[in-house]
């Protein structure tokens, strides 16, 4: 991958991986706990996108600072939570950074692997909340995409615009930065508006 690229994937994975590390310690879990949960959340996604396109072994086996990054946010998660702590939504801002630069940099990486555009959009979307699933399976909560929040529309919108983007052959930082800053922003605008998506007729009040 570009430097670019990877940039970007190690700053996914230290917002992914702060929000894992935040929610273990609310729950609260030892450190051991914490690391893990900050491991699985920052590195998930980019696992499962990696065995799809066929990018084996995982980037994160490969390279040292994919393992570190997690274990560096994990260790600071967990010294710092009470200043961390005082910000009412800082998990929702840090998994919602995390997913947008995932949404990027599984779109991109599934290009550079040969995966047609609407493919290519698909593994960034899964890039992207696939590491929040597994941080919510394994803290024993309902999987925030599975709710009625927004979450994984905007990183689909987040990926296909960087598809698009590359497609019509715009320079890298002009298809990377958009593309995260879109999904981002309509994450944290749907946050604070509270949008939704629709429930099954009659079950508004469940």
């Amino acid at each position: 991958m570009s430097t670019a690229l990877v940039v970007l994937d190690l700053v996914g994975i230290a917002a992914f991986a702060l929000s894992g590390a935040l929610v273990a310690v609310r729950k609260p879990l030892d450190v051991f706990g914490v690391l893990v949960l900050a491991g699985a959340t920052g590195l998930g996604g980019g696992f499962l996108r990696d065995l799809l396109i066929g990018a084996t072994p995982p980037a994160a086996l490969q390279d040292w600072r994919y393992l570190l990054v997690p274990f560096i946010a994990g260790l600071v998660a967990f010294r710092f939570h009470p200043v961390l702590g005082r910000l009412e939504r800082e998990i929702s801002v840090f998994d919602a950074a995390g997913m947008g630069l995932f949404s990027v940099t599984g779109a991109v990486k599934a290009l550079d692997y040969g995966l047609e555009p609407p493919a290519a959009a698909l593994i960034g979307m899964v890039t992207a909340i696939g590491g929040g699933v597994i941080r919510d399976l394994l803290a024993g909560r309902v999987p925030v995409v599975l709710r009625e929040e927004l979450y994984a529309f905007p990183a689909l919108v987040g990926a296909s615009s960087v598809v698009a983007e590359v497609e019509l052959d715009l320079g890298e930082f002009w298809v990377l930065v958009p593309g995260a800053v879109i999904a981002f922003g309509y994450r944290m605008i749907a946050l604070r508006r509270g949008w939704h998506a629709p429930l099954p007729p009659g079950m508004d009040g469940y």
